[in-house]
């Protein structure tokens, strides 16, 4: 495998075609990494990573997943964290958009699944709008990985009947944009990715629209990887606690009664794996 650090000046010339007809265009595979554990990765996402000759590749998805990668295939980083972009999304989507039209097997691979706040829609649409083929392959989304690898069931006849995801990003001047009043409602679940940088805000927020004070949370940090850490403790403590642990992303916020269920299961998961 080649790994090439600075795409804007990888080649994107098509590849030749028979005399008098133009290039083949390539086909774009968008595939979900899973939540990082190379062994959650699914078996036609490991075929579609043999079968490529280039892999777009964002910073949430492992090394050892890319061990799955063909060894004569290029991989680029176009990878994005808080506030650090390797490349703006416009320009990610118009180098795949121009990678793809040169004939390569390409796939665009993406942590989790793409197409639950990974832009994978946004990509899918501009592959559609250029006139493109492409397929989607789903990803273990990391709420899902979190759940399973912490002990928190997303979903419990007794606790939770609703299950929502969210974002916790920043929108203008400080401002987390979410419909606060319906994530607040009782006998859900609510998973927000993207939250720690506004952490506070969101508990104070779910607070003042109704959940009590004492409304079991937790914090999920690099779920399903060696370095998983869960924080458990309530809406009213769980900024505190994330700043006694040094919680960094990536990270997921977990709100509900489900979370009280994580020691138990935990040790039942512990027991199991002695």
């Amino acid at each position: 495998m080649s790994f090439i650090e600075d795409a804007r000046w990888f080649s994107a010339t098509p590849t030749a075609g028979p005399a008098g007809k133009p290039a083949a265009q390539g086909r774009v595979t968008l595939v979900g990494a899973g939540p990082g554990d190379p062994e959650l990765l699914t078996l036609r996402a490991v075929k579609a990573l043999r079968g490529a000759s280039l892999v777009l590749y964002d910073h949430l998805v492992g090394r050892e997943v890319l061990r799955y990668v063909a060894d004569d295939a290029d991989l680029i980083y176009v990878g994005k964290e808080s506030s650090q972009h390797t490349l703006p999304q416009e320009s990610i989507i118009d180098l795949m958009l121009r990678l793809a039209r040169s004939g390569r097997s390409m796939v665009r691979l993406k942590g989790g699944d793409g197409f639950i706040f990974g832009r994978g829609g946004e990509e899918a649409q501009a592959l559609a709008e250029a006139g493109i083929a492409f397929e989607v392959v789903p990803g273990i989304t990391a709420a899902q990985g979190a759940g399973a690898c912490a002990g928190i069931p997303l979903t419990h006849r007794d606790h939770a009947a609703t299950l929502v995801f969210a974002t916790g990003h920043l929108r203008g001047e400080n401002e987390v944009a979410l419909d606060w009043q319906a994530l607040a409602r009782p006998r859900q679940t609510v998973v927000i990715y993207m939250g720690m940088g506004t952490l506070p805000v969101i508990c104070e927020q779910l607070v003042r629209h109704g959940l009590p004070a004492a409304t079991p949370a937790a914090l999920v940090e690099q779920a399903s990887l060696p370095g998983q850490r869960c924080i458990t403790g309530t809406l009213q403590d769980l900024p505190t606690l994330a700043e006694q642990h040094k919680v960094r992303p990536p990270a997921l916020i977990v709100v509900g009664e489900v979370v009280a269920l994580q020691p138990q299961l935990m040790r039942g998961m512990q027991g199991a794996v002695l």
